[in-house]
């Protein structure tokens, strides 16, 4: 497989809510960056931490949540994902609808790193 293809995988995976397989994909000192502003946002390493800190919190305080692409940027050890995000924030009952770019670091058939961009302003007036 290659680098895309292991990104495209990876959403699959996280779609059908197969976190093992997500988790899987990941170097064992995988950087993970989310946006500041975003919920939880900062940086994280290793595939505890990021399950711990991400993972954990999106499927416990989100209702639907979902990051959808909708397009690739093979650009062979980088990867870009462009697409939505959508969900209900459980405590307001709000939801989202934000564009995001995520941009996948590949080396030797697994991500190294990941880091978000996304209109935190927009995520933070559902919060």
């Amino acid at each position: 497989m290659n680098n895309a293809e292991i990104i495209r995988s990876l959403y699959e995976s996280f779609k059908i809510g197969d976190i093992p397989a997500v988790l899987g994909a990941f170097d064992e000192n995988i950087s993970w960056t989310d946006a500041e502003g975003f919920p939880h946002g900062g940086t994280y390493i290793g595939a505890n931490a990021i399950l711990e800190n991400v993972f954990i919190n999106l499927g416990s305080e989100w209702e639907g949540f979902s990051a959808v692409p909708t397009e690739y940027v093979d650009g062979g050890d980088k990867i870009v994902a462009l697409g939505n995000y959508s969900g209900k924030y459980v405590k307001t009952g709000k939801s989202i609808n934000v564009p995001f770019a995520h941009v996948w670091t590949l080396a030797g058939g697994k991500i190294t790193k990941f880091v978000q961009y996304t209109d935190t302003l927009k995520v933070s007036e559902a919060l």
